[in-house]
């Protein structure tokens, strides 16, 4: 009976597919209009469902766990960070969370390394220009639109995980020296494969670099981690680009720092205050912005559909989903 079957409900619009397959396995309530949920909804969700499949612009804190229903016992994200929910009260409450991890790491990867490019060559600048119509444009010119190349430059990786993994193949691929900075070194089999030189120093590493590339989780530890302070280590030559968290970078001071020609640029896809962005970074135009779609393949997003589906699944068949999160992970 379709009245026996888990109520799923799932905060905003998912591919077709997955919705399709959701339906089909589960009481499940979607978002067709993609509205995302005010606070009341959120709580209202939680206090009626059995799973909860939010994303990351959820914010699912102590407040509104606190009120959730005796039945909810699963939150599924729909995403690989999990900084949006407060994992220890969800733990206190006896309700398991689970995430996809994995599945987006070579579009991340693509999109860091399309920012990596664009950012010194100047390619939103020069693809601008001719859209708007203007007479800037004469033909070629020896002195015209001049970047920086990025070949033989040193980047600097805070975050060697998947992610960070996958941006470093690439970049040795096209000719830059891999640095990178994590909470562990990774080992040296995967050091001598990308040709990585490891630093214990965040601040010495981000003193010698040309380009600094954020792939680590946004956590309490991680908050501000390029600091007001840690950014005027870096050269005035050198370049960041985030495609990870807003969080990890003091935003003000970046813009302020990029303003005052005391960093060259960014590439960001990713913001502190989202959706908001700062006014100082969107003028700018020595900084490439994206609206948050380092993720956003079709690809993507299904395989993340099918891991909520899979956690969801085994969870509800007595088993230790695959992808359970634990605090200690982050």
């Amino acid at each position: 009976m379709a009245s026996e079957r888990p109520l799923v409900i799932v905060t905003r619009k998912l591919p077709d597919v997955v919705e399709t397959r959701l339906r089909e396995l589960f009481d499940a309530r979607l978002n067709l209009e993609d509205k995302p949920f005010s606070r009341d909804e959120l709580i209202a969700a939680v206090k009626e469902a059995n799973v909860l499949v939010p994303t990351v612009t959820d914010r699912i804190d102590r407040t509104v766990l606190s009120q959730a229903g005796p039945d909810l016992k699963l939150i599924a994200q729909f995403g690989t960070g999990v900084d949006n929910i407060d994992l220890d009260t969800a733990r206190n409450r006896a309700i398991l969370v689970t995430n996809t991890p994995g599945v987006l790491t070579e579009d991340t990867a693509d999109m860091t390394m399309a920012l990596i490019l664009a950012v010194p060559r100047r390619l939103t600048e020069g693809a601008a220009l001719l859209k708007s119509g203007g007479d800037e444009w004469h033909g070629w010119s020896p002195t015209w639109m001049l970047g920086h190349r990025i070949y033989g430059k040193r980047l600097g990786i805070v975050g060697m995980g998947r992610i960070g993994q996958a941006v470093a193949r690439r970049a040795k691929a096209f000719g830059l020296q891999i640095h990178y900075h994590n909470r562990r070194r990774v080992s040296s089999d995967i050091e001598q494969a990308l040709e990585a030189t490891y630093w214990d120093s965040l601040d010495q590493m981000l003193a010698r670099m040309d380009i600094v590339s954020i792939n680590c989780p946004h956590t309490p530890a991680t908050y501000h981690l390029l600091s007001a302070r840690r950014l005027s280590l870096l050269k005035p030559t050198a370049y960041i680009v985030n495609t990870a968290r807003g969080e990890v970078i003091d935003e003000n001071a970046l813009a302020r720092m990029i303003d005052n020609r005391e960093l060259a640029g960014a590439g960001l896809d990713v913001f502190e205050h989202e959706p908001a962005v700062n006014p100082k970074l969107l003028r700018n135009e020595r900084v490439v912005v994206l609206p948050h779609m380092g993720s956003a393949t079709l690809e993507g997003r299904v395989d993340m559909g099918e891991k909520v589906i899979v956690n969801i699944k085994t969870f509800l068949d007595g088993h230790a989903p695959p992808d359970r999160v634990h605090p200690a992970m982050f």
